[in-house]
């Protein structure tokens, strides 16, 4: 997965003009955040700007037009393997991504989101165990480009029906609503506090939840090695959780938190250090590492309040973005 994503990048150049969209106050006005045509147009250039980055690994191609979890991922990745690989990626095999489905929401104000639900040859599987890639492309006013700002690879069972409109509209959920078991803008902070004491508990049980705390707790300490775990909120700006109202009235949301990972050897020990580690790494590494990461979520919520249930995680994302000695 990290490999799949390592180049991702998005060429969004859409002209309102051209497309024949007429301009409005699009901060009063409830009206779709882009049109089906402008949203192809997002993810052909997309793709493009993607197989020239994975190609080259230039960050500098697609700086411009990804953000949030996805961007910073993205852009620490293509830094890593230019410094392990500076001729470009030797084993480039161009990105297809197929038989996309677009949920675009109605709403007032900014920033704008849409959801592209493709499917990418990166996967080799068949039939229903083959992977989707679910993207949401934001972008914070009329004169900004589309950007990437989520990615998420899942399997087309976990994928939940999203509400539309007769129209064929999808519904935004609001960062702060109070309608559904967790806000979405508290998401990243409880999250945080979850993975850090387990509390507080509407978190269902999973990969992602509990295995994944399990799997810290018995990596903490190793032979010549102890390991310390930080996790923390990551939610302003671009980072900022986007969510839709599914079909059965709860929601579907996206959001990012930052984790740190400590990593200290005993006396006369030495850290074993990857290459996409040390192409990031400040510092001298004579006892301790810290490795940095971007880790963005796909959650279901229910609707109802905070007894309504627990917060379904349905897919992690991560990467390393930066690394320190000492």
């Amino acid at each position: 997965m990290h490999r799949a994503v390592a180049g991702l990048g998005v060429l969004t150049s859409v002209s309102l003009t051209a497309s024949g969209c007429v301009t409005v106050h699009g901060e009063r006005e409830i009206i779709p955040a882009a049109t089906q045509a402008e949203a192809a147009r997002a993810l052909k250039d997309f793709t493009d700007a993607y197989n020239k980055a994975d190609k080259a690994y230039d960050p500098a191609l697609d700086a411009a037009y990804v953000t949030g979890a996805l961007g910073a991922i993205n852009q620490a990745g293509l830094r890593a393997r230019s410094v392990n690989y500076p001729g470009g990626n030797p084993q480039h095999v161009p990105l297809e991504l197929t038989d996309a489905k677009f949920t675009i929401p109605k709403k007032a104000g900014w920033p704008r989101f849409f959801l592209a639900d493709v499917d990418s040859n990166r996967d080799q599987d068949e039939g229903a165990l083959d992977n989707r890639w679910v993207l949401v492309f934001v972008r914070n006013g009329v004169d900004e480009l589309w950007r990437a700002a989520y990615l998420a690879i899942m399997n087309p069972s976990r994928i939940p029906a999203l509400k539309t409109d007769e129209d064929g509209w999808a519904v935004p959920v609001a960062p702060e609503s109070a309608a559904l078991a967790v806000a979405p803008r508290s998401l990243s902070e409880e999250y945080s506090s979850y993975m850090q004491s387990g509390r507080p508990e509407h978190f269902k049980d999973g990969p992602h939840t509990s295995a994944w705390r399990t799997s810290r707790t018995q990596e903490a300490n190793l032979p010549g090695m102890t390991t310390q775990y930080i996790d923390q909120p990551l939610d302003s700006d671009n980072f900022g959780p986007l969510g839709f109202v599914m079909e059965d009235g709860d929601a579907l949301v996206f959001f990012t938190v930052r984790n740190y990972e400590r990593q200290t050897a005993a006396k006369g020990v030495r850290l074993k250090i990857h290459p996409d580690v040390k192409a990031l790494l400040t510092g001298n590494v004579t006892s301790t590492v810290t490795k940095e990461r971007i880790s963005s979520q796909v959650v279901t919520v229910p609707a109802g309040g905070p007894e309504s249930g627990k917060v379904d995680v349905l897919g992690r994302l991560t990467g390393l973005t930066a690394a320190k000695g000492s």
